[in-house]
């Protein structure tokens, strides 16, 4: 029997394979969602006295839920714009980050997304970088900023109190420079603020060190609202520091609910939605 030459062996075995390695970084498809979909928002809300948008969080390997999620937010009357509290993907794998994004594509209106602790594993603050964006942004809906917040310290490694050099070299979770640099440039056209998170104060993944440091930071922003974050998988609503302002948590999407609320300017109000 004729031997084959090993090199062609090798290359019939090779042009077969079509696996890749689940924490590869070549993302595919769009780039640069929350840049994009800011630029939207602040357009479509510039001079709005009332403003409605959604929040739903962890939707991880729950993909029939958030297609169904996205239809019902799709069915929802004057809504403006959609924020996710993170937990995207559940291994920090790029297919995840790439499945969400086209199921959330679908949306009527524009979304943003939060970095969640699950986003973080592996490769997965790359990928989300690069579909997504930076973990720490703001934008300008109506008359409310909104402060958006990477909180996974753990993930991060940020188990003790940073140092004064830490957070000058911008090194802390949360980012008070980034905070800092918000609270110095507040834009004039702003009168109010919320702040958006994945893991909120004396959760296992905040930097519980600096947790009241947090709270007393974000207290400076002109007339903060609340405060909305994700992780915790299910509905609640805490006042954690006692001073009023309230922490909304958002079930994860296997729950089939979401959040509404609707801005103007006598405040704020709430619904809990089931779909």
């Amino acid at each position: 029997m004729m031997k084959r030459p090993l090199f062609l062996l090798f290359a019939a075995v090779t042009a077969c394979k079509v696996e890749y390695h689940p924490y590869d970084t070549r993302v595919h498809g769009e780039r640069n969602i929350n840049e994009k979909n800011i630029a939207r928002i602040e357009a479509a809300t510039e001079g709005k006295q009332t403003i409605r948008f959604a929040v739903i969080s962890d939707t991880q390997q729950w993909y029939d839920e958030t297609e169904k999620a996205v239809e019902a937010l799709n069915d929802c009357d004057g809504l403006d714009f959609v924020i996710h509290t993170g937990d995207l993907a559940d291994f920090g794998m790029r297919s995840e980050f790439e499945r969400q994004r086209d199921i959330l594509n679908k949306l009527h209106v524009p979304y943003v997304t939060i970095l969640g602790n699950h986003d973080c594993l592996a490769t997965g603050e790359t990928i989300f970088r690069m579909i997504f964006g930076s973990p720490d942004y703001a934008f300008t809906a109506g008359e409310v900023r909104f402060i958006c917040l990477n909180t996974n310290a753990l993930e991060f490694d940020h188990s003790e109190s940073p140092t004064a050099i830490a957070i000058a070299s911008r090194s802390s979770v949360p980012d008070f420079h980034f905070i800092e640099q918000e609270l110095a440039n507040f834009p004039p056209n702003a009168k109010k603020t919320i702040v958006a998170m994945h893991a909120k104060p004396f959760s296992e993944q905040f930097d519980n060190n600096v947790a009241k440091v947090f709270q007393y930071a974000i207290r400076q922003f002109p007339d903060l609202q609340c405060c909305l974050n994700g992780h915790g998988h299910k509905f609640t609503i805490d006042d954690i520091f006692g001073d009023g302002i309230l922490y909304y948590q958002c079930d994860n999407i296997e729950k089939k609910t979401y959040l509404l609320f609707t801005l103007n300017e006598e405040g704020y109000t709430y619904e809990h939605i089931a779909f």
